[in-house]
């Protein structure tokens, strides 16, 4: 009765809205799988909790893609730890500190290395977020902001760059054409991720924030890094730290990692297999990133237990203790994964992906010059609400590919990028997405914190993209819409900056920052 129609959607939808009232998001999460599980069974409840346990919790633990994501967690904390014990991350804090001398500063270098980390995005969000939480502790930037600097430079830079597990499955989705051509003409119509990078660099150099981020900013001015009391916001590793630490024993675990597990995704793509000897690009577009993101942090852990014995830093038994302290700093955000892998499977089980799918082939015709930017919207509303951008690329793409395979591929190309632009924005603003969950765990961040402070900016950079694509569906080229997008992007945040000036000098927020510099 509920399958493909509309309430396939009600699960997420009870879900998100909880989350964002209630601003707890396990019991959130949970309320909307049990919705799903009931609307599966008909609202029997014998049957709704033996398909939640069995299609829903058991399912996505027992799936192998989402094991391997699990096992690089788990493992990336224990790296975390590892590097905390030996002093490290205190030693790069305090050379950060020496060599970036400005709020401003610590913040474009956050982007920076995350759009120099393009390979995945779980991969940068955790990644970016070991590196630069103890330099952005140091500037007193609030984790809200760091998880959002870190959720806005991975996604978004992991769609625009042709060596990516982002690429490799939007190029999987093209069938009949040739996948990474497509990916590749696609690039500069991919006007949300372009667009959102700009925004990041330049409220950086403005110094501005707005919406419930300035707060969450004004807070870390006082010292208050975190603006919440809750368990969901992790705490510090509690190890204790050796003071002889240098800078060298973060930069090499860290170094190790990226080196192995780019290695670990070229293993899965078949690159050292001599038979097959594929290319670079073709390897990492047959790349499979849970396995290879769980075998080179296994490689990397190894690597750098050995690395900090040798140096004298941890000795076997500080290594050995780090392991159930990374773990238990990762568990918040396992639970969450596991939570909305859950939901996700309740949503699939319903057919929400289907009702979606003839939702949009019913009403594509006629739409022609306006198509960019409704599916734009559509993607963007799906992604929100089952918390993927991949199932959105395997919803929409197909479906674009149909339309004008065969009658207009430059319409085709816009499309699919705004297919591809839609999802990276729904999947940006949702408290239920996976790469959001790994941008709090990254930051260690309160999650709903995080949902709640970077959704105006997801949402002002979804405003003027929607307008870029209806102006790119009647020009037909990026060269004209990419470039107004940019200029408004800039007028806009530069009137933002202006007319909350005054108010953000009554606060001292601009006193605090203005001598920054």
């Amino acid at each position: 009765m509920f399958q493909e129609t509309i309430w396939a959607l009600l699960p997420s939808v009870v879900a998100i809205s909880l989350a964002l009232f209630t601003k707890e998001v396990y019991s959130s999460l949970f309320v909307g799988i049990v919705t799903g599980g009931l609307l599966y069974a008909g609202f029997n409840p014998i049957a709704a909790f033996d398909h939640l346990y069995k299609n829903g919790f058991i399912a996505v633990i027992a799936d192998p893609y989402n094991a391997g994501i699990l096992i690089f967690l788990v493992i990336l904390g224990i790296i975390v730890a590892l590097m905390n014990s030996a002093g490290g991350s205190a030693a790069f804090g305090e050379f950060a500190k020496a060599k970036i001398k400005s709020k401003t500063g610590a913040q474009i270098l956050t982007i920076i290395f995350g759009m120099m980390i393009f390979i995945d995005d779980y991969f940068n969000c955790l990644t970016v977020g070991s590196i630069m939480r103890p330099v952005s502790d140091k500037h007193k930037i609030s984790r809200a902001k760091l998880a959002y600097l870190i959720d806005a430079t991975a996604a978004p830079i992991c769609i625009i760059a042709p060596i990516s597990s982002w690429a490799a499955a939007v190029a999987g989705f093209v069938e009949g054409e040739d996948g990474f051509t497509i990916f590749l003409r696609a690039i500069p119509y991919n006007y949300y991720a372009i667009l959102t990078i700009v925004m990041l660099f330049t409220i950086s150099i403005l110094k501005l924030d707005f919406g419930p981020m300035l707060k969450h900013e004004i807070n870390a001015q006082n010292g208050d890094l975190t603006s919440s009391s809750s368990s969901a916001a992790s705490s510090d590793i509690s190890l204790p730290v050796n003071e002889k630490g240098r800078v060298i024993d973060l930069i090499f675990p860290v170094i190790t990692l990226i080196v192995f597990c780019v290695i670990g995704m070229l293993y899965s793509g078949g690159f050292f297999n001599a038979a097959e000897n594929p290319g670079l690009v073709t390897a990492f577009s047959n790349s499979d990133a849970s396995v290879g993101l769980a075998m080179g942090s296994l490689t990397a852990l190894i690597i750098t237990i050995i690395f900090y014995l040798k140096r004298g830093v941890l000795n076997f038994k500080q290594c050995m203790d780090s392991i159930p302290e990374g773990f238990k700093q990762m568990v918040p955000a396992i639970l969450i994964l596991v939570f909305a892998w859950s939901l996700k499977a309740m949503t699939d089980s319903l057919g929400a992906k289907e009702f979606v799918a003839g939702v949009i082939a019913g009403s594509a015709q006629g739409l022609v010059n306006f198509l960019p930017a409704i599916i734009f919207i559509v993607g963007c509303f799906l992604a929100f609400a089952t918390g993927t951008s991949w199932g959105t690329f395997g919803i929409l793409i197909p479906i674009v590919v149909a339309i004008f395979q065969n009658s207009d591929p430059t319409l085709m190309i816009i499309s699919i990028s705004a297919c591809m632009a839609g999802a990276v924005c729904g999947d940006h603003c949702s408290p239920i997405s996976d790469t959001t969950i790994m941008a709090s765990a990254g930051a260690q961040c309160n999650h709903i914190n995080h949902v709640n402070t970077q959704l105006p900016y997801a949402m002002l950079c979804a405003v003027i993209s929607f307008i870029t694509y209806i102006i790119a569906g009647f020009t037909r080229t990026p060269w004209i819409a990419l470039p107004l997008g940019i200029l408004i992007t800039v007028a806009i945040l530069y009137s933002i900056k202006y007319s909350f000036k005054y108010n953000n000098t009554q606060t001292g927020y601009d006193k605090g920052t203005e001598n920054d510099n």
